[in-house]
């Protein structure tokens, strides 16, 4: 009987803690407001953190924050502080932020059109 295991495919440990790469995407997009963020930041070239709030009127200031420190922390948002009075400091997407965004589009579509 030929062997039908493929080398290439993820595996999955017997309790499918790290069947493939997915898991930490997954974690992160599904904190409280990740896949808004991602989407409202992707919208603009950056944004302050004021402006994020504004976006999103439903989110605590922390929240927030620990979301963009989430998000600069695995390299999907980059945090750009500029040395001015007062401080600013904006956020963007990074590469890797916009693909995710990118993928995100359509399943954001898809539930949008489903309520």
């Amino acid at each position: 009987m030929a062997d039908t295991t493929r080398n290439d495919e993820p595996t999955c440990d017997v309790d499918g803690t790290s069947y493939c790469p997915l898991t930490g995407v997954i974690d992160t997009l599904s904190q409280k407001y990740a896949m808004q963020l991602i989407s409202i930041i992707g919208a603009h070239d950056s944004l302050r953190f004021s402006e994020i709030e504004a976006h999103l009127s439903g989110a605590s200031t922390s929240t927030i924050s620990k979301r963009l420190e989430e998000f600069e922390s695995v390299g999907l948002v980059s945090r750009t502080q500029y040395d001015e009075i007062p401080p600013r400091v904006e956020y963007a997407l990074t590469d890797d932020g916009d693909a995710v965004r990118t993928r995100l589009e359509p399943l954001l579509e898809w539930a949008a059109a489903d309520e």
